[in-house]
């Protein structure tokens, strides 16, 4: 059907939609599973996506001025943990002739987002203070709600709308004509007394009642609110610093007695790392038909990372403080990495700047310190870049390395944080179970279930080919009996 109307559609559209399972998913979702919804869908957001050139929208193409107003941006995360997408109206004023690149703007804001953190959805908020009659658009409102009702599917939380004028009550009605029933149930009327029912204070600007310090500026771009560097032994606030230097040494120690761990368990595992590499091969030529599946492992062009999306962390109920990253370095080169935050003042990462050889596995520890707790709007960002063989790997070499790396060549990947609810240990994490079993047999036996789950995602991947080629085979196969009998049935007539 698609290929059909190709000329109507960008070929890069057409080709996520035959490789990206999610995102068909994601289409249906929002249709509630109406296949032809869904397909009206499709058609109208990827002729609108051609219209927009949204594949090729970059900071480069857009007038600097729409980014320096400060109108639309990403900033900070809602209490269930998802990005903000503000929209300061007092910034925007209506005019025909930028109507356009404003719209494309929106949808470079959309696409950038969308790409970055696998259509993790958004929370929008249009920040009314200080508005009046002179800022109402109502067809650029229409346009920012046409995104996301239209041409980005299940992309939306909600849409938290702050202090709106009352002047403005007739042209919201006209706005929520436009929504459909689901879509209504999103908008969030607030002001700064129940704002916080949805945003908590360390994300909102004094003006909504918050505390966030936050001054847009650019450049550069806004971005995920990552600081860095990140001291892998955790900046100390308040504690005592004795008691900071005995759990710097209880996590040196720690580290240790995981190195250990794996050089103990490096000859079991070289059964499967056999067969992880004669079947790595394999990875480029077979795409896994269900894409929840290759969620567990991210499969980066530098580096391979696990988990894909989350972080478990334990709530303080639960008292489960550490979780464990593994990196795989899939290149020819040495990778160097480092890992940013949105919390610096929370975590501990080990190691946080660093690099990992060709072919290697790298284990990285985030641990949680000083009695904070993990937070849903908490973000870890890996950072990833080749070395040429003849640079070294120390701190300096890194240091001066990534102050020369272009920004091209740097692979980024986010993770969220999770919180465990129930007491029950996650696999994910780094804690002592309830039989005191040491935490290096926990570790041992995350490594092996992490190579487990490739090997086995890769196995049911050549019994899916071995399927087709038996398919395939009952195909001719049939085809030769019914040539067979065709030739048999004329050399009768002929002798008839």
């Amino acid at each position: 059907y698609f290929l059909e109307k190709s000329d109507k559609y960008d070929s890069r559209d057409v080709e996520r939609l035959q490789q990206d399972d999610k995102w068909v998913e994601n289409y249906l979702i929002w249709r509630h599973d109406v296949v032809d919804d869904t397909l009206k869908m499709i058609d109208e957001s990827f002729q609108w996506r051609k219209e927009y050139t949204v594949n090729d929208l970059s900071e480069s193409v857009l007038p600097k001025w729409l980014f320096e107003i400060g109108a639309l941006f990403l900033h900070g995360y809602d209490k269930e943990g998802y990005k903000l997408f503000w929209f300061k109206v007092k910034h925007h004023t209506r005019d025909p002739k930028q109507q356009l690149d404003k719209k494309k703007l929106v949808a470079f804001w959309l696409e950038h987002y969308a790409k970055r953190d696998h259509g993790k959805p958004l929370t929008v908020v249009f920040d009314m203070a200080e508005t009046g009659i002179s800022h109402i658009d109502l067809d650029f409102v229409r346009f920012i709600v046409n995104c996301f009702t239209d041409y980005y599917p299940n992309f939306l939380t909600k849409i938290v709308i702050f202090e709106m004028p009352w002047i403005m009550n007739a042209a919201f009605k006209i706005v929520k004509g436009w929504l459909g029933p689901d879509a209504i149930s999103m908008l969030k009327f607030t002001n700064k007394n129940d704002v916080q029912e949805y945003i908590s204070g360390e994300y909102l600007p004094p003006h909504m009642g918050g505390t966030d310090s936050f001054k847009y500026s650019y450049p550069p771009l806004v971005d995920d609110d990552f600081q860095t560097p990140l001291c892998e032994n955790g900046p100390i606030t308040s504690e005592d610093e004795h008691e900071s230097k005995e759990e710097i040494d209880a996590d040196t120690k720690e580290a240790g007695e995981l190195n250990e761990a794996q050089n103990l368990n490096q000859k079991k595992m070289n059964s499967i790392e056999q067969i992880s590499k004669s079947e790595e091969t394999d990875k480029t030529e077979v795409k896994p038909k269900n894409a929840k599946k290759a969620l567990t492992t991210f499969k980066g062009p530098l580096l391979h990372i696990s988990p894909a999306e989350e972080l478990y962390f334990g709530s303080k109920e639960t008292g489960e403080k550490k979780c464990l990253i593994v990196l795989t370095n899939v290149t020819k080169n040495v990778v160097a990495f480092k890992v940013r935050t949105t919390a610096p003042e929370k975590y501990r990462v080990k190691p946080s700047n660093s690099s990992c050889e060709p072919g290697t596995s790298l284990d990285i520890i985030v641990s949680l310190h000083g009695g904070f707790a993990a937070s849903l709007q908490d973000r870890f960002l890996i950072m990833a870049a080749e070395m040429d063989q003849s640079s070294g790997a120390g701190v300096p070499e890194l240091t001066q390395f990534w102050k020369e790396v272009p920004r091209t060549k740097v692979m980024e990947h986010r993770l969220r944080c999770h919180v465990i609810e129930s007491s029950k240990p996650s696999s994910l994490t780094l804690k002592d179970n309830a039989f005191n079993i040491p935490a290096k047999t926990n570790e041992d036996l995350h490594i092996q279930l992490t190579h487990l789950l490739q090997i086995n995602k890769r196995l049911e991947e050549q019994m899916n080919r071995c399927l087709w080629f038996q398919q395939l085979s009952v195909v001719l196969s049939l085809l030769s009996v019914t040539v067979a009998a065709f030739c048999f049935y004329l050399a009768s007539a002929q002798r008839s």
